[in-house]
């Protein structure tokens, strides 16, 4: 197999991953988002509260750890196909490729660097989601 198809059967793979953590992790906040706007309706609390302003801090903070996740699988992965020699320089590579931000493909093996556009394609997607997910969330406040 040529390493351009490994490239692509790779990025499947992680995209397969991070999709699953990611789908995971918004369904788990999804429940716990029904169960606390079902606590606020029958005892009456106002989401603009102080619990409904911590309940959506830990919300924030649980899709950030989410990102977070993924972004070392990403690294990880890169270290294990010795694409990126050590673990801050993958971690770095994977934050920037992930965010879109991109940088330059410097840290990055050359016959692996289709990883990284992946990456950024994948990321586009799952930040999105999040951003979606939590346009709903605020969307309690609204309905309250």
């Amino acid at each position: 197999m040529s390493q351009f198809g490994l490239q692509i059967i790779a990025s499947v793979v992680m995209a397969l991953i991070s999709v699953m953590i990611h789908g995971a992790g918004l369904l788990s906040l999804s429940r716990m988002l029904r169960s606390e706007s079902t606590v606020e309706h029958l005892k009456h609390i106002d989401p603009m509260s102080l619990r409904g302003g911590f309940f959506t801090l830990c919300v924030v903070l649980a899709m950030f750890m989410l990102h977070g996740l993924e972004i070392l699988a990403f690294a990880l992965f890169f270290m294990a196909i010795y694409a990126i020699p050590n673990f801050e320089d993958a971690f770095y590579y994977s934050t920037i490729s992930y965010s879109t931000v991109g940088y330059h493909d410097m840290h990055m093996a050359a016959n692996w660097r289709l990883l990284g556009a992946f990456e950024s394609l994948l990321g586009i997607f799952l930040l999105g989601w999040s951003t979606a997910f939590f346009f709903r969330m605020l969307d309690r406040i609204e309905s309250h």
